[in-house]
């Protein structure tokens, strides 16, 4: 088969969370220990760094994977979902691999693959490893695809963990309270594994804190080790004054959005207690690697800037906490109006999400390609009831040109609210 063909029969054949949405989410591990038993169980073949959280999971991975790169190691990188390209969920020091090396892996393993039905997340959790082994990277960063405990990725045992944060979002799939989501996110943690939280949320920190006691696993809360004194945008860079044990350091990122000042704490602490265990990282390689992020692992999507006059950006930001966030940058921002073009799936809950968005901004609303996608004029009329009103352009591409034509050159304008809709854009 060609890599095309190969793509459709994978989605032909398995269960896809990202066209599909719940129906497709498979829980637990058997299915995937099942398939790593049978490729020679790759996932104990190099170390890996384990990396779980509603939001900033995705940035969090690619700032580490940057880090180690920059330090020397051979870093594989495994995040879903992809953007662009299947092949962006799989980076070896931040290099998709080869579309060719997807064609070989189904081929060799096309009758087992069929003979256990695994979903296609799990397919490529165990594509991952099989091709970090292969490859022989010294050490892998790993994000969860959802929650942690049934997550396919939970068969590793990393040199640490970390936990971002927690936020609603697949509340009918992980529980529907913030600590039942918690507790999910802290299925990842290992007996003795040092596991790091980004930052203090006092609702759920006993759920971290009695897992890690009953694991005899040491948690360090990020947060209450790092503080953020001073932050400001600088010759394109987002610059902050990070205190730490009466040390100061300045951390010049090319990540630019509000929220990476919290996810860069849980970042700098994992990188502390990766150094305790061994690994060779000075302050230059993570001060040139955060600088860097964007160019050493090819991360899209976080407030991404795509053009100026007017200033543009796209944001994948898809739940409550993380379009919060978005508002905080938007803040910082000093521009004459606001527009967004905007879309989302249909099984996300809009009634604490719609609300955000201010009603004196203009809204184009539109919607992604995937199957999931909530077609944009019930978009529309959903909006509408929350006091936002504009005009309906399915196609996201299409919306962006219409609203660079009405918009002046002092006016921001930002695209998002699902994951696919930035997906679907041209110049990313």
């Amino acid at each position: 088969m060609t890599y095309q063909e190969t793509l459709a029969y994978l989605y032909q054949q398995l269960p896809v969370f990202h066209l599909a949405g719940k129906q497709a989410y498979k829980p637990g591990l058997l299915t995937t220990e099942i398939l790593l038993e049978h490729l020679g169980n790759p996932h104990r073949k190099f170390k890996t760094i384990h990396v779980a959280g509603t939001n900033g999971k995705g940035s969090s991975s690619h700032m580490l994977s940057a880090i180690l790169q920059e330090a020397g190691y051979k870093t594989g990188l495994y995040t879903s979902p992809h953007l662009k390209d299947y092949t962006e969920r799989f980076k070896i020091n931040g290099v998709a691999i080869d579309p060719e090396r997807v064609v070989a892996f189904v081929e060799e393993n096309r009758m087992f693959i069929q003979s256990v039905t695994p979903s296609f997340f799990e397919l490529s959790v165990a594509l991952a490893f099989y091709e970090f082994a292969r490859q022989e990277v010294d050490v892998a960063v790993i994000e969860v695809g959802m929650g942690g405990r049934l997550d396919s990725t939970n068969v590793i045992v990393p040199e640490v963990a970390l936990i971002t944060n927690i936020g609603w979002d697949h509340a009918d799939v992980l529980g529907d309270t913030l600590p039942k989501i918690a507790a999910e996110k802290a299925g990842i943690m290992k007996a003795g594994v040092p596991v790091v939280i980004s930052e203090r949320q006092p609702e759920i920190d006993e759920v971290f804190q009695t897992q890690a006691d009953t694991l005899r696993a040491p948690l360090t809360f990020a947060s209450d080790r790092y503080t953020v004194q001073t932050e400001e945008i600088k010759e394109g860079k987002k610059v902050l004054t990070i205190e730490s044990m009466k040390a100061v350091q300045i951390v010049a990122l090319d990540l630019l959005g509000s929220y990476q000042a919290k996810n860069v704490l849980g970042v700098l602490e994992t990188t502390r207690v990766l150094t305790q265990s061994g690994y060779v990282i000075t302050p230059e390689n993570m001060k040139k690697a955060l600088g860097c992020v964007v160019p050493l692992t090819g991360l899209k999507g976080r407030w991404q800037q795509l053009s100026t006059q007017p200033l543009t950006y796209a944001d994948t930001g898809h739940n409550e906490p993380g379009i919060r966030e978005v508002f905080k940058t938007i803040a910082s921002i000093n521009y004459e109006h606001l527009w967004f073009v905007l879309g989302f799936v249909a099984d996300k809950d809009l009634s604490k999400i719609l609300p955000l968005y201010p009603t004196q901004a203009r809204y184009v609303f539109c919607q992604a390609s995937t199957p999931r996608a909530l077609p944009a004029e019930a978009l529309k009329e959903l909006a509408a009831k929350h006091g936002l009103r504009g005009e309906t352009i399915p196609d996201v591409n299409e919306a962006l040109a219409y609203v660079r034509t009405h918009a002046e050159v002092r006016d921001l304008i930002v695209v998002g609210g699902s994951t696919f809709v930035v997906a679907d854009l041209n110049e990313l």
